[in-house]
């Protein structure tokens, strides 16, 4: 478990680490540079899941598997907002279903927290969890990554998911998505790219995405603009913050 700076969570626990670039939306993951940094440190967990390209660290589509860790959230005595894999996705093509139960049990069993699961990959997601060892959660909340219009299918795949709560995060938000829907997700969380390569984020799709939350009842989230130095651009929106979270739902299929 890590204490985190993200706006919208307590802590990140990473059982899996290493991923694979996917769409436009991961180019400048944060997380490949991050897993670099931590191999750089020495942390056998990263070794080989990133290397340079054109002098950046790129993923090597490596996965690592922690059974260590999947006991961690037990130790933990005061109730946490959890990012489940920061580092990684849940759902990526190679983690084993098995793996993911053993995960998922893990939550069960530790319903003082409450875990936030986000994947660019609900189509995988909306395959294994209507298995008979995935019990929906209250505690557990089911989120897609949605960076533009060319994946706003991730949605209508989330909706397939049976979850107690669902989210969507619109970053890093690289074109508009005037066309989505945020029917049947409780939750948006929005912001613009960060980091020395950061693409720009026109405020008109920001505000695109609160009109429909405000038409859907979803509690709107606003992270920050992001750009090269994120914490100078800030996070106020109509010159105040956004921080609402979903009131917890009851489960539906």
């Amino acid at each position: 478990m890590a204490e985190t700076s993200i706006e919208w969570t307590d802590a990140t626990w990473n059982p899996v680490a290493g991923c694979t670039i996917l769409t436009a939306g991961c180019t400048n993951c944060y997380a490949m540079r991050m897993a670099a940094r931590l191999e750089a440190m020495g942390s056998e967990k990263y070794v080989g899941l990133t290397r340079k390209s054109g002098g950046r660290a790129k993923w090597t589509g490596k996965i690592n598997l922690d059974w260590k860790s999947l006991d961690v959230p037990a130790k933990w005595s005061k109730p946490r907002l959890v990012f489940v894999n920061s580092m990684s996705d849940l759902f990526h093509s190679d983690v084993p279903v098995d793996f993911i139960a053993a995960v998922w049990k893990t939550m069960e069993t530790t319903p003082q927290h409450t875990y936030q699961i986000l994947t660019k990959r609900p189509d995988r997601m909306a395959e294994i969890l209507p298995g008979k060892e995935f019990k929906i959660l209250p505690n557990v909340w089911l989120g897609t990554s949605v960076e533009d219009g060319r994946v706003l299918h991730r949605l209508d795949e989330l909706r397939a998911v049976p979850a107690a709560v669902r989210f969507a995060s619109f970053e890093p938000l690289i074109g508009s998505v005037a066309g989505a829907s945020l029917k049947d997700v409780h939750w948006a969380i929005v912001g613009g790219e960060s980091g020395p390569q950061a693409r720009h984020m026109d405020p008109a799709w920001v505000h695109e995405i609160e009109r429909m939350c405000r038409d859907h009842g979803t509690a709107f989230f606003f992270k920050q603009w992001g750009g090269k130095n994120k914490k100078a651009a800030g996070r106020e929106l109509n010159g105040r913050t956004y921080d609402e979270m979903p009131h917890l739902a009851a489960p539906t299929l």
